[in-house]
Order: C-alpha cells, then structure tokens, then sequence
C-alpha cells in the first residue's frame, strides 16, 4: 500500500567543468543515476540526491540564504525523508527510488557559510538508488511504499 506525502518541487543536473547546478523541469534516471549528470555512473548507492525544502528553512532560519540546488541535490522535494529507514521506497512518478545512505556533508557547503556543514550535519539529504526507471518530473507526486 502506498502513502501519498508530497510533490517534487525541483529538479536539478550537473554538468562537467561546471559547478553551477543546472534547473530541469524533468530529469531521467536508470540504474546509474540521472542521465546527462556529470556524477552519472559513479556510485551506484549514491547516484540521486534527495533534499527537502526543510533543510533551506533551517538554514534561511541561521541567516543563510542560498537558491535551492545549492546542497547538490538532484531532486528537491516537500516532503521531510530524513527520518526513513535506510531501504525505504519511494515513488515520484513512473520512477522507484530506495533509500540507501544518508548524505554526509561536505567541507565546500563553507564556502557558502562557515557554519553551514555544522548546522545540515543530519540534514543535508539522503541518497537513493533508482530501483524503476523513468522520467521524475517537476510536480510529480511522491509516494512511500
């Protein structure tokens, strides 16, 4: 039985030689990860970012104010998944996600600011590998498994 528990509000690609995140209203993914993603094919177990908005309010709470995408998630959503058991599944769409590891923060989130990778310790996102292949796209509704 699924649970409907939010909407994908943002959705993001990274491209070689750039470090800029790039907005897209639909991403595809496989196995690998999101196609045209300059991390594509590197680590299965962590080949999708997922972030919630609540971890920009936390940081907008602290006076850091930064554009979604900053924390290098390939998925932006409105739904807080932080607190789901590693092996979780989700649903966006026509797309099966699992939840694999949460994501560890990294040192370059100070040069946003320094008390950034402190405070999204726990908070940042988690990772999630592509269990069904498909198309997420901007407003797709999110369901748990």
């Amino acid at each position: 039985m699924s649970r409907l528990v939010g909407e994908v509000l943002a959705l993001f690609i990274s491209k070689r030689g750039e470090s800029e995140r790039h907005t897209q209203e639909a991403i595809s993914v496989d196995s690998n990860g999101v196609l045209n993603d300059k991390f594509y094919a590197k680590d299965e177990e962590r080949s999708v970012l997922l972030t919630t908005v609540e971890s920009y309010a936390m940081a907008k709470r602290e006076n850091i104010e930064m554009p979604y995408g900053t924390l290098g998630e390939n998925i932006l959503i409105d739904y807080n998944p932080y607190g789901l058991a590693m092996g979780q599944q989700i649903q966006m769409g026509e797309v099966l996600l699992k939840i694999t590891q949460n994501c560890t923060i990294c040192n370059h989130l100070s040069i946003v600011d320094k008390k950034l990778p402190k405070l999204l310790k726990d908070d940042r996102g988690i990772f999630v590998k592509v269990v069904k292949s498909g198309r997420i796209v901007k407003g797709d509704k999110i369901y748990l498994l």
